[in-house]
């Protein structure tokens, strides 16, 4: 079998790099090398094959027709070794390496990195690196090794296991209501005071579910934001009524600080709580370590579950 040159592994990133950012300065960032290194790589593979792989022009460059049926099957071969390498990794005998996580920002810091020592206390062999965004990242592009999703999913590229329902109510504190009253329907929160959290997709909207019965509710309020722990703070202190995630509102609920608001009804109810990782044939012994950890700790339903604290 031929050996591998050092250097046609450099021309194979070089041309990898290229394809995706469509630029040599771009593809120079990725790669860390100047952009004439990229572009002499690129030159030497097209001299080495006697064949085009780049048009270029003054403002972009292009791949040519075998150039791009080369970059599908290298991006194959990658792919090939990526494989190989988690295979290696999952027949080691400890489970260590560094465990990328994308959470999202407000649940993430109230409900999931206070669990995390948990984690790590069971396999100090591992070290997490933590990215808390209220973003959809890109869990292959960015190299992340799980990522807990809100929400609705439609990546088929991904493998997703859903942890729990994700339910959104309607709160708010006894201050507010022996002030102002009790909505009695939807219809009625069209005069109070609602929170408006600019990051919901139907912002101003409230869209309310009660079985088969549907209503929509266009809101208006004192303070919007796109944070869900300013919107909190400010249902507790009695400005008005918070339509939010019921993992956001379950410690104020059973203190007694919040009460729920048309308790029958529930805001934009549908999604769920998802674990996802990368499509993958071979998966690493630490992701499937927090798998089985994160799976374990929703089992009996999600920390913030009202009935799962009751019983506590």
């Amino acid at each position: 079998m031929s050996q591998l040159d050092s250097r046609h592994i450099d021309e194979i990133a070089a041309l990898l790099a290229v394809a995706t950012e469509r630029s040599f300065v771009a593809a120079g960032r990725t790669l860390q090398r100047h952009p004439t290194v990229v572009s002499k790589r690129l030159a030497a593979m097209e001299r080495r094959l006697g064949i085009r792989l780049i048009e270029r022009t003054t403002r972009q460059v292009r791949l040519t027709d075998a150039g791009a049926r080369l970059v599908e099957r290298l991006s194959s071969a990658a792919g090939l070794i990526t494989e190989a390498e988690q295979e290696a990794s999952m027949g080691a005998a400890e489970i260590r390496g560094v465990l990328r996580l994308a959470l999202p920002a407000s649940l993430g810091r109230l409900w999931l990195g206070p669990m995390l020592p948990e984690f790590l206390a069971a396999h100090p062999l591992v070290n997490i690196e933590a990215d808390y965004s209220e973003r959809f990242v890109d869990i292959v592009a960015e190299g992340f090794d799980a990522v807990i999703r809100v929400g609705e999913l439609a990546d088929s590229r991904l493998i997703a296991k859903k942890l729990s329902d994700h339910r959104r109510i309607l709160c708010a504190s006894p201050v507010y209501i022996n002030e102002h009253g009790a909505p009695k329907n939807p219809r009625d929160l069209a005069s109070h005071n609602c929170l408006g959290f600019t990051g919901l997709a139907s912002y101003p909207e409230w869209r309310l579910s009660k079985g088969e019965r549907r209503e929509t509710i266009v809101t208006k309020g004192t303070l919007t934001a796109n944070d869900s722990e300013t919107l909190l703070a400010a249902a507790r202190a009695g400005v008005g009524i918070l339509g939010a995630g019921d993992w956001l509102m379950s410690r104020d609920i059973v203190a007694g600080r919040l009460v729920r608001v048309l308790p029958d009804w529930e805001l934009d109810a549908k999604g769920g709580v998802y674990l996802v990782r990368p499509s993958a044939k071979f998966t690493p012994a630490k992701t499937m370590a927090f798998k089985a950890w994160i799976e374990a700790k929703f089992e009996d339903g999600a920390p913030w579950g009202l009935s799962r604290r009751t019983r506590a």
